[in-house]
């Protein structure tokens, strides 16, 4: 989309106090690699549109982001930690250990993914267990773990079409694989009973058996794509067997094309995802050293141009990327104008 430069209040830059962050002026962030496609698009939008250098945006791991924003404040401490979880109690008390007070915690939206295929297909209704099986490089038949033999749908859920299995999923780089992962297909192999059987032939190493569930074929039938949505609908306009994963809003922008799967009896949509009913969803965060709002250069514009309607909204690029726009978007944006800190985690 073409962004439009953006109008927001120039805040002074406070003189450096004792303990707070020197100078800087770039903004620094790191965390979720989930977060990262959507902050980095962000950054480059915020670089182009306003008189401050590009934000720095790293990955490392929503938990070893949120360990570097608690290592303390100043100049050689980041700003933003991105998360794909909830900030822990743990991370709450390293902050404060480290004279990190004041936390504001954003939720920016939504990651959640839908599986779709062509208008004039059959109808399909899967759970996480399905697509584990469907797409697993091993699986458990008669108690022994086994190469997938799995052909068709039919095959996986006696319920299910009897049609090939093709299914066109986020590549191993995209934004959304993480949850698809998670949510799906580690989810889908613990329901089905293969997690424990892939514990025991990993002699009980859980990671082992964890990097089992994950493990996808190679045979074709499991096609990562790397691009953006509009390639997955493409390969389903020329495979009309296959079924693919795309973000909320793609699919909602194309439902003339593309017909949509309940997930464990739920239909998505922005309610049920928000809401936490969708089992494939989930919130995503970034939280905010407070003490550096006003040493650090365009950090306060950084985080209202974040959540503005232009950019985390539902026909920002954000959503056009895969995010779901949080329905209570404006109570963010209210909570960052004020400079409200997060309340205590039970909150």
């Amino acid at each position: 989309m073409s962004l439009l430069k953006l109008t927001v209040s120039t805040l002074a830059v406070a003189a450096v106090s004792a303990g707070a962050a020197a100078a800087r002026d770039n903004i620094q962030t790191a965390g979720s690699s989930t977060v990262l496609p959507y902050a980095t698009i962000v950054a480059e939008a915020f670089g182009e549109n306003f008189d401050f250098p590009t934000p720095v945006v790293e990955s490392g791991g929503s938990g070893a982001g949120r360990k570097k924003l608690c290592e303390g404040v100043g100049e050689n401490t980041i700003d933003i930690a991105n998360s794909s979880s909830r900030i822990k109690q743990s991370d709450i008390d390293l902050c404060k250990a480290n004279g990190v007070n004041d936390i504001m915690e954003v939720r920016i939206g939504y990651d959640g993914i839908v599986f779709a295929s062509a208008i004039d297909g059959p109808d399909h209704a899967f759970t996480p267990a399905d697509w584990f099986n469907a797409l697993a490089a091993q699986v458990v038949v008669d108690g022994k773990v086994v190469a997938n033999p799995n052909k068709s749908w039919k095959q996986v859920n006696a319920e299910l079409p009897d049609q090939p299995i093709l299914a066109f999923i986020p590549g191993t780089k995209h934004g959304t694989r993480e949850v698809f992962d998670e949510k799906v297909i580690l989810d889908g192999c613990e329901a089905s009973g293969a997690l424990e059987a892939f514990k025991s032939a990993a002699g009980g190493d859980e990671d082992k058996a964890e990097e089992m569930c994950t493990t996808l074929r190679t045979d074709g039938a499991s096609v990562d794509i790397d691009g953006d949505y509009t390639e997955t609908l493409s390969r389903i306009e020329a495979n009309k067997d296959a079924i693919g994963v795309f973000g909320l809003s793609f699919y909602q922008n194309n439902t003339d094309k593309l017909k949509v799967a309940p997930m464990s009896g739920v239909v998505p949509s922005v309610e049920t995802i928000a809401s936490g009913d969708y089992p494939v969803s989930r919130p995503l965060y970034f939280y905010v050293k407070m003490a550096h709002l006003d040493v650090i250069p365009g950090l306060q514009e950084y985080i209202e141009f974040f959540v503005s309607d232009d950019i985390a909204g539902p026909e920002g690029p954000l959503a056009a990327y895969g995010l779901v726009s949080d329905p209570e978007l404006a109570k963010t944006q209210e909570m960052i104008a004020n400079r409200v800190p997060m309340g205590p985690l039970s909150n």
